[in-house]
């Protein structure tokens, strides 16, 4: 009797299901549940066309109207507006979809920048040592004295100078980007020199110079894929931290313009509302990012536990 193909796409599954990796997700029940309202908050806010009641940035489907109605679940409320409205007659369900794309965009987008620019010059450094690995890293460990927020702040506030005021909106997200990922670099640079320098002095990396291949080769080859596991920890965690250095950016009015509002743009906005009755405009936003932060934060410490061959 023949044996099924081991590199069929159920049998790969099949192995997964049944690695450690896989038993120690299925064993946690925190960790399942908030892999669930990850996927469910991310997959909402990538459909959100889709499944949102409104589009609650068509200037034609705005009712002012019905500005500042209550959820449809309230003595005050109404449907369709399950979550209520906002200041400006917006479905506040559909805008925090259309929100937590743009606020899942940049933390994505930050933290893959980080990540990859980070990871990068730290294996380089780890690898090749000298002048460059001591400059690189006494640059990463000055700017690690310097809170991210503040320079996310300096380098949103040098474009708004430098640039007109059109084009600063026009491109607000890149600069948002740019700005959160150069300023979370050195902890990937830190980890990546680390395992690095660990790997270069194994036998492998020996053999890889014997035969004659080139440091880079052996560097992308050899170096760089045996320092992702703890890169991919931190970039979890990493996310979470993105998400939030956003919010708080586009809270402080220095953001994502007022036309693509974020989760921290509608708490902004909700805020100036939250003692004179209309709660629901800033609670809500609020509960998903905290759903959504603590989520990933969850999923971060138990993918670095899980990895973590001492605690095996």
């Amino acid at each position: 009797m023949s044996t099924p193909p081991m590199n069929t796409p159920l049998a790969m599954l099949r192995r997964w299901y049944d690695s450690d990796l896989a038993f120690s997700f299925r064993s946690s029940p925190s960790v399942v549940i908030a892999a669930v309202v990850a996927v469910v908050i991310i997959l909402a806010a990538v459909f959100a066309p889709l499944v949102a009641p409104f589009n609650p940035f068509d200037p034609g489907a705005l009712k002012l109207m019905d500005a500042f109605t209550a959820p449809a679940w309230t003595d005050e409320g109404k449907m369709p507006y399950l979550l209520g409205t906002d200041d400006q007659g917006r479905d506040l369900l559909s805008t925090i979809l259309y929100g937590s794309r743009i606020s899942l965009l940049v933390g994505f987008a930050a933290i893959a920048f980080a990540a990859v620019f980070g990871t990068l010059i730290g294996v380089l450094c780890g690898y090749r040592g000298g002048w460059l690995d001591v400059a690189v890293m006494r640059t990463a460990d000055v700017q690690l004295t310097i809170p991210s927020i503040l320079i996310a702040l300096t380098i949103d506030g040098v474009t708004r100078t430098a640039l007109p005021r059109e084009l600063h909106n026009e491109i607000a997200i890149f600069v948002l980007i740019f700005a959160i990922g150069i300023a979370d670099w050195p902890q990937f640079a830190r980890v990546a020199r680390s395992a690095a320098l660990v790997e270069r002095h194994k036998d492998y990396v020996s053999a890889a110079r014997v035969i004659g291949q080139p440091s880079w080769v052996i560097v992308l080859r050899h170096v760089l894929p045996n320092t992702l596991g703890p890169v991919l920890v931190l970039a979890t965690v990493g996310l979470a931290l993105a998400v939030l250095s956003e919010a708080t950016l586009s809270f402080l009015g220095v953001g994502v313009p007022p036309t693509q509002p974020s989760l921290g743009t509608l708490i902004r906005v909700g805020q100036s509302f939250l003692f004179s009755g209309e709660w629901w405009i800033t609670f809500f936003p609020a509960m998903t990012l905290v759903l959504l932060v603590l989520a990933v934060n969850v999923l971060g410490d138990w993918l670095r536990d899980a990895l973590n061959p001492k605690l095996r």
